[in-house]
This record gives structure tokens, sequence and C-alpha cells, in this order.
């Protein structure tokens, strides 16, 4: 079985069973208030582990509750860990509501510290959200310690990092997803490339040191910054990316594509997008799914217009 692939977690507070002692892990399963401690999660290695154990320790010794999301009342919100597979480097941000400094983040913060870790700690931060929804979100973000990113590699190209950037979270996995899409995609050089739904521009990055150049297209404005910041930092200077919306953006630019790599979210692509994106006619393109049922509603379009 693959364990301890995840480099992101975000753990929650609650309680195993009503009134309980405080707890911090994951739901239970089909349950909207029960969480289940987990301190011997495989899907993530022991630093993960250990994080979460001094944390819970940490939280628990304060007396403070947790939020609770039917009453809007209650401190301590989620856990979110990240670690690096190539650097090790570690991101831990804890997310409470704004008021109250009667937990000691500053003791909580050297406790992990002092923590025997394979990995180092980059940065250790508080999020406050005073949000209704139980998501994790940042009103604000404090440094505790250190820096508010770290660094992860993949196929030799270095990529920054912060707590709510999107990231494949299985960095080993994403090198071999990535490696798989470069051969799909074959002959690239003298060619533009549009990555449309690039996200933090992972594979436009990946593509750039064999092609002409790469357009990147991706509505989140932070992770069109960061795509900016990793491909200037890995001294790439044939990238170009985009912030929008793909289905307007396309109408406006000026680059003529040979290749068209797609990576879009669940939904799969707006199907007034998919037609722009047909009418390009390039002789091939690259769709990487996540989810099988959108692949499978864009395919009938894309095999009736003849790919």
């Amino acid at each position: 079985a693959i364990s301890e692939y995840r480099n992101k977690m975000e753990f929650s507070f609650g309680d195993e069973y009503k009134d309980g002692p405080l707890a911090l892990g994951m739901h239970k399963r089909g349950s909207f208030h029960d969480i289940v401690n987990v301190p011997e999660c495989q899907i993530v290695d022991q630093d993960f582990r250990k994080i979460l154990t001094c944390t819970l320790e940490c939280a628990s010794e304060s007396g403070l509750p947790y939020y609770h999301k039917m009453r809007h009342d209650g401190y301590f919100r989620h856990l979110l860990v990240r670690k690096a597979v190539k650097t090790g480097q570690i991101l831990v941000d804890l997310v409470t509501i704004t008021e109250s400094d009667a937990f000691d983040m500053k003791k909580w913060a050297e406790a992990l510290q002092n923590l025997e870790l394979k990995g180092s700690i980059a940065g250790i931060l508080h999020t406050s959200n005073d949000s209704l929804a139980d998501v994790v979100q940042s009103d604000e973000t404090r440094i505790l310690y250190g820096k508010d990113y770290f660094y992860e590699e993949l196929l030799g190209l270095k990529f920054r990092i912060s707590p709510f950037s999107f990231f494949q979270t299985n960095s080993l996995g994403a090198e071999v997803l990535y490696e798989t899409a470069r051969g799909y995609v074959g002959e690239t050089a003298d060619k533009v490339v549009f990555d449309l739904y690039s996200g933090t521009g992972t594979i436009a990055q990946i593509i750039a040191p064999v092609a002409s150049k790469v357009v990147g297209v991706e509505i989140v404005e932070e992770a069109v910054e960061a795509a900016r910041e990793n491909a200037a930092m890995n001294g790439l200077s044939n990238c170009e990316f985009i912030a929008g919306d793909v289905l307007k953006v396309i109408d406006e630019l000026q680059d003529k594509p040979d290749l068209i790599i797609l990576d879009p979210p669940r939904d799969g692509i707006h199907p007034k997008a998919l037609e722009k994106i047909i009418d390009f006619g390039v002789d091939r393109m690259v769709y990487i799914s996540c989810k099988p049922t959108s692949l499978a509603r864009d395919l009938v379009v894309l095999q009736e217009r003849g790919y």
C-alpha cells in the first residue's frame, strides 16, 4: 500500500463525541460533527504526526474550546501542515477565530521548534478566520516564526508554495504526471504552447525549456502571481501568465498556439470555452483531468470536432 505520500493536510478541531475532550484530526466518515484523532495517520509522514500531537497537547492545555460550527462560538478551527518532499521544508498554520489572546501562540511555536523532525520548519503561522463556512481560509495571517512560504522541487525546477496556494498533494506523483504530460506533448521546439487553467504554472514551466513560448491562463490571481515569481526564479523568460477566466481571456490572446495543454478544475471546461479552444485548430491537445465524468463529457465534443 502507498503510505506517507501527502504533502499537505488540513486537520480539524472538534470532539470525538458530544462534549468529549478536545480532538484534532479528521471528520468521522459521514459525520458533519465528530472529529477523530489521527495520531497514527499513515498517508503523511512522522513529522506531520508529531506536529499534530504537539498542537493538540498545547491546545488542550489552554482549556480553550474548539470553534462550534452550529453555535458559532469557541476558538480553535484548523491546523494546516505542508511539507516538501525534496527540500524537507515544513509550513505550519494554526487557524482560529480572531478574538482572544488566551492562547499562548509563542509557547506553541516554541514547542514545535523543539520537536525532533526529519524535515525543517520553514515557517509557523497563525491565521484568523471568522467566516461562518467550515473552510480553511484566511482573514489575516501572521508569521510567528520564519517565513510564510517554502520551496518544493519538481523535475529540477523550484516552486515557491504559500499556505493556501494550490499544489499537487503528492509531489512524487506530480512528477510522474507532468513527465507523462511532457511525453504526450511531443516535439515542442519553436512551438507556442497554451497552458489553460495553469494554476501556479507548474506544467507551463516544465514545458517552457523545450518550447519557444508558453502562455498560461489562470483565474486565481494569487496563483498567477506565484507562477510569475516561480518562472523568474527558474530563469524562464519565455513564460507569460495571464490572470482571468479562460472563456474571456481566449478572445484577447495575441499569440497563435501550436499546441494546447488543458488542466481544468473538476467541473471540466465551460462549453463555450471549449468551442473557442477547438477553434484554434491545433493539431494536438493534452487534457489532464481530475474528474473522469467531466472528461467524458468534454471528449464527446472534442471527438465530434475531429480530435
